[in-house]
């Protein structure tokens, strides 16, 4: 980037305070249902002083590369100019690395059995078809879903779902939040996790959509060189409904521990989620330490960022980039990690 500056956004977070955990391995951008572009996502974990970051969206390969905007010297005036570089070299750039991930929402008949993985070969079709069947099975779905708010007197259209709150995606980019979040907008519920919890507990608003099998996701990330981990676990309500039949969290843990999975979340902000059952997010880190940290060769953790603050959402109450996570030390001593990092960078 010779005699080329790269100009910075302001930054709209608090960056007062050093964020608990400097590698966060679960974020999400616009290209799913985040609000931080990929470049603002990056940009405000540098802020916070992160060292790791996964960007994970829902369904969708991670960015190859990034927009961002090069001020070109001359002899007479700057102006600025947008390029496309490769993001992990961006936030290298930027003073922390990028491990591009994606998060799979699994299992048609269960909700929240999601398996993030990190490392992958993106350009393996497994996820050219992973893509077209999301996309096909969540219009439907989320159509039919729509329709029965409206039945039951929550007036919206599917035009101001895609209006995603003055940022307008196409109708392949709709995520499921963003149906939560017009619901809160609209008053019928105090918050986008509140209104997750109202569809999520009536009968009549699940709306099955065809989603891929977790042991398998777990096998073709693994042939795709990457690693599986399993996203906020006690999100997973009980009992887990399965093709195979019913079975409590723990046994559908131990489905996942046997094809493979390579971790599991500990450290994750339930407290700012759809979370409805009676243990606090400390109670529930433990149990996942005493239970698996034996079992499986990752003890992950995210925020789960999506920028949610500038949707509306009370500061205090949004989650931040690095305020679950895992330390440097863990990540700087975990083999699995260690040789996904050493990957990231070999790539570039």
């Amino acid at each position: 980037m010779e005699k080329n500056v790269i100009k910075s956004e302001q930054v709209r977070i608090d960056f007062c305070c050093r964020p608990p955990y400097l590698v966060d391995l679960h974020t999400h951008s616009t290209r799913s249902d985040g609000a931080d572009t990929p470049k603002q996502l990056i940009d405000n974990a540098a802020a916070r002083g992160m060292k790791v970051l996964a960007i994970t969206d829902h369904d969708i390969r991670p960015p190859e590369k990034i927009q961002i905007d090069q001020i070109q010297e001359d002899q007479s005036r700057k102006d600025s100019v947008p390029v496309m570089m490769d993001a992990v070299e961006y936030a290298m750039f930027k003073g922390l690395y990028l491990i591009r991930g994606i998060e799979i929402s699994c299992e048609t008949t269960a909700e929240d059995c999601h398996i993030v993985c990190l490392g992958c070969d993106w350009k393996d079709p497994f996820f050219d078809g992973l893509e077209k069947s999301v996309v096909e099975s969540k219009v439907g779905s989320y159509r039919e879903l729509v329709k029965r708010l409206n039945a039951d007197g929550m007036k919206m259209t599917w035009e101001e779902v895609l209006d995603n709150g003055g940022n307008p995606v196409q109708e392949d980019q709709i995520q499921k939040k963003m149906i939560f979040e017009l619901i809160a907008r609209k008053g019928y519920q105090k918050d986008w996790s509140a209104a997750k919890l109202m569809v999520k507990n009536t009968p009549a608003y699940q709306i099955l959509r065809e989603k891929p099998d977790s042991v398998e996701v777990i096998r073709q990330v693994h042939r795709c060189g990457g690693i599986a981990i399993m996203a906020h676990p006690y999100l997973v309500n009980e009992p887990v409904l399965l093709p195979a039949g019913r079975m409590d969290r723990a046994a559908y843990i131990d489905r996942l521990i046997a094809a493979g999975l390579d971790g599991i979340e500990a450290c994750y902000p339930y407290a700012k989620t759809s979370y409805g059952g009676n243990l606090t997010q400390g109670q529930i880190e433990r149990e996942v330490r005493e239970r698996y940290t034996d079992r499986v060769a990752v003890i992950s953790g995210g925020s789960d960022y999506h920028a949610d603050f500038k949707k509306g959402v009370d500061p205090a109450k949004a989650r931040n980039i690095g305020e679950c996570g895992i330390t440097m030390e863990y990540f700087q001593q975990n083999e699995v990690l260690q040789a996904l990092l050493s990957r990231t960078v070999k790539s570039l």
